[in-house]
């Protein structure tokens, strides 16, 4: 764990120096949000009907736009290979890549999902905790299968195109549980129906979690 925490603390600190990765996602995030916003009459049947799937689509895109860069400066700077030398776990190389992209997708979600809720007329202030509990849920799901397939795409030639093309068939479970997740909470549906939402999802992580820790030694193998 000292050695994730070492590489995590390198990609934080480089990070926020730069602020590449965070201030793409959010522009591109604040750009749909805004898109949509003009495009639906607020308040609208409609609107509440499709503002989980419109959230959802705008976070998993905006990852992706942050994810695909997890990985890049490592191998543009050659400092993949000084990771692969070091006398520690290669495993410890994911687990961090993996905390720094949830952290950052965190930092997006805490100031996309009010303005969402501002722009869609949405009340969740009373439901802030069981949204809090899916995002946690659904933002783990989807970087941990946007981490590995990064470290996949790094080294095509396409690696923009590729990671979206290898995550959204394998990721497609965590964000139908996800928005279904939402739809009930802003619903009002009850707790059962969200629960048991929420336990796929935990299920679908814990599955993709086990792959990718058992595969990443492999992966970035040449």
């Amino acid at each position: 764990m000292s050695a994730v925490f070492v590489i995590l603390w390198k990609d934080l600190l480089s990070e926020f120096r730069t602020k590449e990765m965070v201030l793409s996602m959010l522009v591109f995030s604040l750009m749909v949000a805004v898109i949509f916003n003009f495009s639906f009459p607020p308040g609208s049947e409609f609107i509440q009907q499709a503002a989980p799937g419109i959230l959802w689509m705008t976070l998993v895109f905006a990852s992706l736009l942050g994810m695909n860069r997890s990985f890049v400066y490592e191998v543009d700077k050659g400092c993949m290979q000084g990771l692969m030398l070091a006398p520690v776990n290669r495993t410890a190389i994911y687990l961090s890549k993996l905390l720094v992209n949830f952290i950052f997708i965190t930092i997006v979600e805490l100031v996309v999902l009010p303005l969402f809720s501002v722009f869609f007329k949405l009340e969740v202030l009373h439901v802030a905790g069981q949204l809090a509990l899916i995002m946690f849920l659904g933002t783990l799901g989807f970087t941990i299968i946007g981490t590995l397939f990064s470290a996949i795409s790094v080294n095509t030639k396409t690696r923009e195109v590729m990671l979206p093309i290898l995550h959204f068939p394998v990721s497609i479970p965590i964000i139908i549980c996800s928005v279904q997740a939402t739809t009930a909470v802003l619903q009002e549906q009850g707790w059962q129906v969200l629960w048991g939402w929420c336990k796929l999802i935990v299920v679908f992580d814990i599955i993709f979690l086990i792959v990718a820790y058992f595969t990443f030694e492999f992966i970035i193998e040449e």
